[in-house]
């Protein structure tokens, strides 16, 4: 039975639905019995005034009767139906869905609209659960949360059970309780932020790191005001000022960042890094050569200055364990919020040969840039523990072909489209590896 052939056996059912006769509707509606008798069984098709005339008397609008509306509904339901028999369900009469939906229209649009909320509610849940069981933010929250409270009972303990403690140690012991549960409170009120916003798929907690780098977003890795002399006075006002800062870790790891900002200011001021880059370009070691300055020092002013002295840069800092300490994504090359970063960055080679820089083209979908890696010292090496090693890969326009081979990358594991990846650490998304 065709779609529009339907239009009858609605009509039919809204007429017996408000207790009218055909011969009385066909007198309202201004045509004969015999002609709505013809309607109804689906034997003359109906469109234009006779069918608003219809609709005015049934008290309905005429979409509800037309083919349209029932086309939208027929599809409805036979979705409905697929996705019943693809679960394993009770099986339905797909082939008869628009004789039910031409019968029964509001019963095909309430079943139309469960299978809808159905499916949003499959949608939510599997969102959920991949997001408690694979989300590191809810892990390292409540890894915090456990530390902390760990940390709490431990010196509680030993106040609680050592008779006679010296003034300095029990002070000592009163300091790490106070700092122990300020940081206790942030972990829960962190904890609770993802909890409360749990229907959101999208929601996150907001680590500390999250809010470094908001906060380095918001002024686009650029600091005018820590520029020149008296620059380190002005870190706690330029702090201070920062809504996206919310927690006591985040402004410590602020004040990190922005004190190395000071001294590479220093170094390299912004005047000299210009006059450096309209003499060389965007290369970062004939600016080194020029300055006397090692390339880690180049890298960080060249992207953490305006984009009209160096252009568009990213960078990328690194841990001598791999951990992201510092992004800035660039020139469409993304790079992960909290999972572990692709293995085959040139950025972790350096981990095994820190004294080996890299220049290297990078695919990444779509996106080509220019790779470059060097390394600096965090701490130098000591008799009791070796060199604290910070990698950096500064991220430049792609020169093209003529530069040479392209490596292919990805961002992290679980987002991966690279098949047969040597490096991969979990199945990927995008392979249905969940």
């Amino acid at each position: 039975m065709a779609e529009s052939s339907m239009i009858g056996s609605r009509i039919r059912e809204r007429r017996v639905m408000s207790g009218l006769k055909q011969s009385d509707l066909a007198r309202r509606a201004g045509i004969s019995p015999s002609y709505l008798n013809l309607i109804e069984h689906n034997r003359r098709r109906i469109g234009g005034k006779t069918l608003i005339r219809l609709a005015e008397v049934l008290d309905v609008a005429p979409a509800l009767l037309s083919e349209g509306a029932e086309a939208t509904l027929v599809s409805a339901l036979r979705e409905a139906a697929a996705r019943t028999e693809t679960g394993g369900g009770p099986g339905a009469e797909a082939d008869r869905a628009e004789e039910f939906a031409g019968r029964f229209p509001g019963w095909a649009r309430l079943l139309a609209e469960l299978s809808h909320q159905r499916e949003e509610l499959e949608g939510t849940v599997k969102a959920l659960t991949d997001r408690l069981t694979h989300d590191p933010q809810l892990a390292a929250s409540l890894h915090e949360v456990i530390s902390t409270v760990t940390a709490i009972r431990s010196t509680a303990s030993i106040l609680a059970d050592t008779k006679s403690l010296e003034p300095e140690w029990q002070s000592r012991f009163h300091r790490n309780l106070n700092e122990d549960s300020q940081r206790l409170a942030e972990g829960a009120e962190a904890l609770m932020h993802y909890l409360e916003a749990a229907p959101d798929a999208q929601a996150d907690i907001k680590s500390p790191q999250d809010e470094l780098h908001a906060f380095l977003e918001e002024n686009a890795f650029h600091f005018p005001a820590l520029e020149g002399a008296g620059g380190a006075a002005r870190i706690g006002a330029v702090i201070e000022r920062a809504p996206k800062l919310e927690t006591r870790t985040a402004r410590h790891l602020a004040r990190t960042v922005l004190e190395q900002y000071v001294r590479d200011a220093r170094q390299l001021p912004i005047e000299a890094l210009e006059e450096a880059v309209a003499e060389h370009g965007a290369e970062p070691d004939a600016i080194a050569a020029a300055t006397g300055l090692d390339m880690p020092t180049v890298f960080r002013r060249m992207a953490m200055t305006a984009e009209r002295v160096s252009g568009p840069v990213g960078l990328v800092i690194c841990d001598g364990t791999g951990a992201l300490l510092l992004r800035k994504p660039a020139l469409g090359f993304a790079m992960p919020r909290a999972a572990a970063a692709c293995a085959l960055w040139p950025l972790f080679q350096l981990l095994a040969q820190p004294g080996a820089p890299l220049r290297l083209r990078l695919r990444q979908g779509e996106t080509r840039v220019l790779a470059l890696t060097a390394t600096d010292s965090a701490a130098p090496a000591m008799f009791d523990r070796p060199a604290l090693l910070r990698p950096h890969m500064l991220l430049l326009p792609d020169p093209g072909e003529a530069a040479g081979f392209v490596r292919e990358v990805g961002v992290t594991c679980q987002v991966c489209p690279i098949e047969g990846c040597a490096a991969r650490r979990e199945p990927s998304l995008l392979e249905g590896g969940f």
